[in-house]
């Protein structure tokens, strides 16, 4: 039986990977900072909450993680654990830049002097490419990052591949474009928007209140996202992918079809900070812009070129934008009519 440490255990992609590897037959251990069963709702939810072992990790102890190692002695190690929102990366960067850039370093000392022949996956992100050079953007394109979230990555990425040149060690890294579900954590936009929508359908909340709602993203379903992760450690040499659909759309688009699942048919007014969406039957404000939701530096447009992942992976997103939504729309109305019913 192979094992796996997981680091983010408890976040959406290390769920949905947990469910994956015990599928496979993998002893599964979630490497968690937090004690006490409050974050485990999305293991619950998956129905795999007993089924991981759940160790103590914080990617700011090297005693610890060393310990852990020690312990384990995994086949596999998945890094998903990070201080991973963009917009407290600017109010915490030294926090950011110590979990999301040296916490790697830590790992892969720690494996490379107890665990050598571990394979090991660092979750990197399109967050790294910023201020886009080229489009679309794959695995060759320069990084120029744009927040201290996206600096402490870009360290982290080329820390990963250093130790694979330096010490023969198998680390590949995953530039994994946005990626949802009805699992994704309130922060985010996606599911913020999801969430809020359903609440306003319900009578719970007014309004949907964001930043910047002209930026583009390639949004696929983390599902499958890290199924990917998974594959890249399945191969015989390991390398750097991108995983995306190749598609972009704007926030914008991304509300309108969150409204339209939900039952409301949203227009537009205004431009920029002053863009309001409106309920085109009532007449009633839906959607405002805010300030306080946008980044100090933008990163207005983010498109992946997923074919190498697709030549060597035989790797390829399959949901649709509009199927994404639909999910997590439906999840979201079915929660808060869940919770109405239950209060």
């Amino acid at each position: 039986m192979k094992k796996a440490l997981i680091t983010g255990i408890r976040g959406q992609d290390g769920a949905y990977l947990a469910k994956l590897l015990l599928q496979k037959g993998y002893k599964v251990y979630g490497a968690d900072r937090r004690s006490g069963d409050s974050g485990n709702w999305r293991l619950k939810e998956l129905g795999i909450e007993q089924e991981v072992e759940i160790v103590y990790m914080d990617l700011l102890e090297l005693t610890n993680i060393r310990h852990v190692i020690s312990k384990v002695m995994p086949d596999e190690v998945y890094n998903l654990a990070a201080q991973s929102f963009v917009g407290v990366s600017f109010e915490q960067p030294i926090l950011t830049a110590d979990i999301d850039a040296i916490g790697v370093l830590r790992v892969l000392e720690a494996l490379r002097d107890i665990k050598p022949d571990a394979k090991f996956y660092q979750a990197s992100t399109s967050e790294m490419f910023g201020k886009v050079r080229e489009m679309p953007q794959s695995e060759t394109t320069p990084f120029y990052p744009r927040s201290p979230y996206a600096v402490s990555k870009v360290y982290a990425h080329y820390i990963s591949v250093n130790y694979r040149e330096a010490y023969s060690m198998f680390t590949a890294c995953g530039i994994l474009f946005n990626h949802e579900s009805e699992l994704r954590g309130l922060e985010f936009v996606t599911r913020k928007t999801t969430y809020a929508v359903a609440r306003i359908k319900y009578g719970l909340q007014d309004k949907l209140i964001l930043g910047n709602l002209d930026s583009k993203r390639d949004w696929g379903y983390a599902p499958e996202y890290v199924y990917g992760m998974y594959l890249m450690l399945q191969q015989n040499k390991p390398d750097d992918y991108v995983l995306a659909t190749g598609h972009t759309h704007t926030i914008r688009e991304f509300v309108e079809k969150a409204f339209e699942a939900a039952g409301f048919n949203i227009e537009w007014l205004g431009e920029g900070i002053n863009s309001k969406g409106i309920d085109k039957k009532t007449g009633k404000v839906l959607v405002e812009v805010s300030k306080d939701f946008y980044r100090p530096s933008e990163v207005d447009v983010l498109i992946g070129n997923p074919k190498k992942a697709k030549e060597k992976l035989n790797w390829q997103a399959k949901t649709t934008l509009e199927e994404l939504v639909q999910i997590m729309m439906e999840a979201d109305l079915k929660r808060i009519k869940s919770s109405q019913l239950c209060s």
